[in-house]
């Protein structure tokens, strides 16, 4: 189940590979707890959680021998150690069990200092030239496969790191732990190489395949290039590759949520919705990506996109503080000076914006299929979005109507927070009706759609209850939607 149902969303570790003779119990103990959330019997989970409490006991009492253990094949020490701690802080995250999460939660930046302290941010990729051609000996071409894989995991492995840095940041309100604008690391090889089954198709794969040499510190440099430079952002980059990117960009939108302003160095927020213009084109425009590779990757989009619009977290707990409604998701209340009047955010543009967003991440869980609705960041977007359709239906405005297409560019574009819709300027001819709605202009005729952000909460709600299963935090959103719901009425 851990290798069918999670590898997928998440290709971290190489199943044509596997040996379990030659895992850490850790490593293995926190797989099966993984894979024991896509099991059907009741006690799956409680078994699931006995797995992670012993692999966590393990790393926390062992950790200075498990650093010093090397696979077979592996570059340096510690490989699986940095492995298991990163299925370790997935589940842990995204645990119904309360105390694990926080348990997880503290321990969630061990994984870059134990990759430091091994040397890993400091190995040289895989040389291309040391992949076989096809006629060479079988031994030569099952090694070095061998050698890749276990070269490409640990790559893969530190990636993730940053990935689920940037989750549990958004998650919980907080910075990220570590810098992601100085990640240099670079891309993780193709999909079609790691996902071969054997060494003759990892080599036909490996030679067909264009390598960038780029850096993700290079691509966020590009990114945010000065205006007339040309900001080109190659679109044939992996699902997986795109989710650092996104990751790094919500390390600055992070940096950047404060009442005092941008912190030194930091890009402003007009200039990182420039990057995710053309992080969104280069998505749009990969022939590369499979349908749902495309979906995943607009959703964690779409949930960052909405964060530069409202702080989601800010939003919850306001709302969550202003009803005296109990909340487990984060883990402190909002300090005075993040008090929001959400009567009068709702009719601000950044709110308007944030629905768009809402909607598009409602639609794009609806439209996933099945075997990938359950991405690790799909609860905490799913619920971003169920607060702002909240913060709507509380203030006010259960009903609304919003542009039939929505042009994500005029989205982007620099709207004024402080625009209502008693000060809203002429529109011109050639406006958009996204640029108009979000203006806060009336639209009309058959190019608008009306929407009922009651149903659509109702909606949501049952799309919770099945995150459950895989991802128990959701029990506890579901909980918060249900207790808004009941606001509405």
């Amino acid at each position: 189940m851990f290798f069918v149902k999670f590898i997928p969303t998440f290709p971290v570790l190489h199943r044509a590979t596997f040996v379990f003779r030659e895992c850490s119990h850790p490593l293995l103990l926190n797989a099966i707890a993984i894979g024991s959330l896509y099991l059907g019997p009741k006690d799956a989970v409680a078994k699931g959680e006995a797995l992670w409490r012993l692999a966590h006991t393990a790393i926390a009492t062992s950790w200075q021998n498990l650093i010093t253990h090397r696979g077979p094949y592996d570059a340096c020490d510690g490989v699986q150690l940095v492995v298991t701690g990163l299925l370790s802080q997935v589940y842990g995250v995204l645990s119904r069990n309360r105390a694990i999460r926080s348990t997880s939660q503290a321990f969630h930046t061990l994984g870059f200092v134990w990759a430091r302290r091994c040397g890993m941010f400091d190995c040289e990729p895989f040389p291309i030239n040391r992949v076989p051609p096809l006629d060479a000996p079988e031994a030569e071409k099952e090694l070095h496969w061998r050698l890749w894989v276990a070269r490409e995991i640990q790559h893969r492995a530190l990636l993730a790191h940053y990935m689920l840095d940037g989750l549990i940041s958004q998650m919980f309100g907080e910075p990220t732990s570590v810098r992601h604008s100085t990640n240099s690391l670079g891309f993780p090889s193709c999909e079609a190489a790691f996902e071969a089954g054997s060494a003759d198709e990892w080599i036909t794969a490996m030679r067909s395949h264009t390598f960038d040499a780029s850096s993700f510190r290079t691509i966020l440099h590009q990114l945010f290039r000065r205006m007339g430079e040309p900001r080109l952002l190659t679109p044939s980059l992996s699902a997986f590759s795109y989710k650092v990117i996104l990751e790094g960009l919500q390390s600055l939108i992070s940096d950047d949520a404060s009442d005092e302003g941008s912190a030194v160095g930091v890009p402003t927020k007009s200039e990182v919705r420039k990057a995710l213009t053309q992080v969104y084109e280069s998505i749009t425009l990969n022939a590369q990506l499979s349908s749902a590779d495309r979906l995943e990757t607009l959703l964690r989009w779409h949930a960052i996109c909405l964060d530069i619009a409202v702080d989601s977290s800010v939003l919850c707990r306001n709302l969550c503080a202003r009803y005296d409604i109990t909340q487990h998701i984060w883990r402190n209340g909002p300090s005075p000076r993040n008090w929001l009047d959400l009567c009068q955010w709702a009719i601000t543009s950044d709110a308007r914006i944030a629905l768009l967003h809402a909607m598009a991440i409602q639609e794009i869980v609806e439209e996933l299929p099945r075997g990938r609705a359950h991405a690790i960041h799909m609860p905490s977007s799913l619920f971003a979005a169920a607060t702002v359709y909240s913060v709507f239906a509380i203030a006010g405005q259960p009903a609304v109507k919003i542009p039939g297409s929505v042009i994500w560019q005029d989205v982007l574009s620099d709207p004024d927070p402080y625009v209502s819709l008693t000060e809203i300027p002429h529109s011109t001819l050639n406006d958009s009706d996204t640029t108009r709605y979000v203006r806060g202009e009336s639209l009309c005729g058959s190019a608008t759609t009306a929407r009922n952000l009651l149903y659509e909460l109702n909606s949501m709600q049952k799309l919770f209850r099945c995150l459950i299963s895989q991802w128990g935090v959701a029990c506890d959103m579901e909980s918060v939607i249900e207790q808004w719901i009941s606001l509405c009425h």
